[in-house]
């Protein structure tokens, strides 16, 4: 196997991985600076690159709504929730979005190079796998941080 320098990776990993892209999500992850990022293939470039970012005040409702409803995204969100103890915590999910109304070369694309974005974000608590709403609402992601 060749190396082909830096993070690109070889021909069987998929996309790589815009450096603008992980920048982004240490931004979210350790200045706060977004509530989540949204993701997507930029198949020219072949590489994923920031779609969106929501700044802190924006809610789990502005999240959700920024996703397309019929084609595939990464996305991680920061969710700050408080503990039974009364503890202010923060958890980051990572959501692979892939509607069940989304072509199939998208579901293919996306769910091929997952794997390999994920591990290029360091610090990710929980992942979360959606083809509609209600597998990734606001329940699914409290129950999971708790």
């Amino acid at each position: 196997m060749s190396f082909r320098g830096g993070s690109r990776g070889n021909a069987s990993s998929g996309m790589g991985v815009a450096d603008h892209s992980k920048n982004t999500f240490m931004e979210l992850q350790r200045k706060k600076v977004h509530r989540y990022v949204i993701f997507k293939i930029d198949e020219k470039k072949k590489e994923v690159v920031v779609e969106k970012t929501g700044g802190p005040a924006e809610s789990y409702e502005d999240f959700t709504a920024s996703l397309p409803e019929n084609d595939c995204r990464y996305a991680v969100y920061d969710f700050d929730f408080v503990t039974s103890e009364n503890c202010q915590k923060s958890k980051i999910f990572f959501i692979a979005w892939s509607p069940s109304t989304s072509r199939i070369r998208a579901k293919m694309l996306y769910a091929t190079s997952k794997d390999r974005f994920r591990r290029e974000l360091d610090g990710i608590h929980y992942e979360i796998q959606a083809t509609d709403p209600t597998e990734m609402d606001l329940e699914v992601i409290r129950d999971r941080a708790n």
